[in-house]
């Protein structure tokens, strides 16, 4: 902006500059008129004129006044009486021969000026000897010839004895001469404004447009070369939008590199997990054929059955991390009220609980409503899946407890079990896919693993973070496991 205003900014600053001068040179005209004009009219006053202010002008003695070099070549002097009639006019006196060169026989003769314009010319002329009559001071104007040229006039009224006798009107045609001095003058400041702007536009095109075409020229090759990554160094260090638009192309290519590698890696992860059943089921297939007693083919169905059903849950849960970050990006998080619904989730569990599995208890900690920005579904998802892994690691006819309160301006959420407990060297790993680690007892395959990878996700996406410690007694004894969910609290509902 600054850029494209400068060259503007020189424009004005040049025409107020000459608009000035050219006033100056106005108003020096008209004062240099005004002393020239006094001096001719005291001399009329003083050498042309009766004793009887009647008897008007000695228009001979005033011509011989105006004629002695007191009039230059480019002014007009005309005197008129006290009735405002022309007695003297400096173009009809002059002794001066001026030599014309004719014009060629078959050229056109030059147009003369319109009666219009003679016209208007006298009646501004007029006016101006009239007003310098009727109040008796000095006027001084810019007005238009018979030619349409602009003149610098003045008019001085004459008395002699304090009676009025006439005007005395000098008129400067030199106005254009000096307009186009002044036009003239304009021309360096034309020039310096169109050096700015072709300055102006080589720096656009070097430092904006050009960049901008380095960065569809990296764009395309990192599509057409299946890059991971833009790389523009010289562009990523400038502090200007170029810049912050070089940084922020980095930025998407290296989190869609990211992207890429988990997707390379969950696609690792399920075809390892899958491989796992689909070994049994082969296996078990096979020593079916082979098998005749019906207590081992009894078995080998079972297996079968259990295979088949943790194939079933790990594509299920495989299906859902899949489309979980096109569920987070279509729906747009609102303010939501945790606490209602934790509320109705822990009711959900009240009514489907059977009379020998683990309770799900509520325990409100926080003063109600306690608003974070969020979506209903993923949240959900996120509290069941914690409270199925607790009710999991829970003996049965126990409790698991749900806790809500608020955190240094967090809206933190606490499942806590009466299970085992997390060894200490898996408090982190419990997030990572596909990892599972059950007590004695537990069916085999009743997990794929994702549970809590899903729910990390989630909340990392809604900004906040989740995290598993044990819970203690006095002694140091684990009495179960803690996992906790912290999301950034909304405030007031709006």
């Amino acid at each position: 902006m600054a850029l494209n205003l400068l060259s503007l900014a020189i424009l004005v600053a040049g025409a107020l500059v000459l608009n000035e001068q050219r006033q100056a040179l106005v108003d020096a005209r008209k004062e240099s008129l005004t002393i020239q004009g006094r001096f001719l009219a005291e001399l009329i006053a003083a050498y042309a004129t009766f004793e009887d202010p009647a008897q008007g002008f000695d228009q001979l003695t005033a011509s011989e006044i105006l004629q002695r070099s007191f009039i230059f070549e480019d002014q007009r002097a005309r005197l008129t009486d006290a009735r405002g009639r022309v007695v003297i006019d400096s173009n009809t006196v002059t002794n001066v021969i001026e030599a014309r060169p004719l014009p060629a026989v078959s050229a056109r003769p030059e147009a003369g000026p319109s009666p219009e314009d003679i016209a208007r010319a006298r009646r501004d002329f007029e006016a101006e000897v009239a007003r310098a009559r009727t109040t008796g001071e000095i006027i001084s104007e810019v007005r238009r010839s018979v030619l349409g040229e602009r003149v610098v006039s003045v008019s001085i009224p004459i008395r002699r004895v304090r009676a009025p006798l006439g005007v005395l009107t000098i008129e400067a045609g030199d106005f254009n001469e000096v307009l186009a001095a002044q036009r003239r003058n304009l021309i360096p400041f034309i020039l310096v404004a169109v050096a700015v702007s072709l300055l102006s536009s080589v720096l656009l095109a070097r430092f904006v447009a050009r960049p901008i075409v380095e960065l569809a020229h990296a764009a395309d090759l990192v599509r057409l070369s299946r890059a991971r990554s833009i790389q523009l160094p010289r562009l990523a260090g400038r502090d200007d939008e170029i810049g912050d638009l070089t940084r922020a192309l980095q930025a998407m290519t290296g989190a869609l590199s990211q992207r890429m590698d988990a997707i390379e890696a969950f696609a690792a992860d399920v075809a390892h997990e899958i491989r796992n059943p689909l070994t049994s089921i082969r296996s078990a297939v096979e020593t079916l054929e082979l098998v005749r007693d019906e207590a081992p083919r009894a078995r080998l169905l079972g297996i079968l059955k259990q295979d088949v059903g943790r194939l079933d849950r790990l594509i299920t849960d495989i299906s859902n991390a899949s489309r979980l970050d096109a569920e987070l990006s279509r729906d747009a998080p609102h303010p939501l009220d945790l606490d209602a619904l934790l509320a109705e989730l822990i009711a959900f569990y009240g009514e489907t609980r059977r009379p020998s599995e683990t309770e799900v208890r509520y325990e409100r900690q926080a003063d109600p409503p306690v608003y974070v920005h969020g979506r209903d579904g993923p949240l959900g998802q996120v509290v069941r899946n914690l409270i199925d892994n607790a009710r999991s690691f829970s003996p049965p006819e126990s409790t698991v407890r749900v806790r809500l309160l608020r955190q240094d301006g967090h809206a933190v959420v606490a499942v806590e079990d009466n299970g085992p407990g997390v060894p200490v060297d898996n408090l982190e790993t419990v997030f990572e896919r596909f990892y599972t680690s059950r007590p004695k007892g537990a069916a085999f395959g009743g997990n794929s693993g994702l549970g809590l990878s899903i729910a990390r996700q989630i909340v990392d996406a809604h900004g906040g973070r989740i995290w598993a410690e044990n819970r203690l007694d006095e002694t140091g004894r684990v009495l179960g496991a803690r996992f906790q969910m912290a999301l950034p609290e909304a405030g007031a509902r709006p």
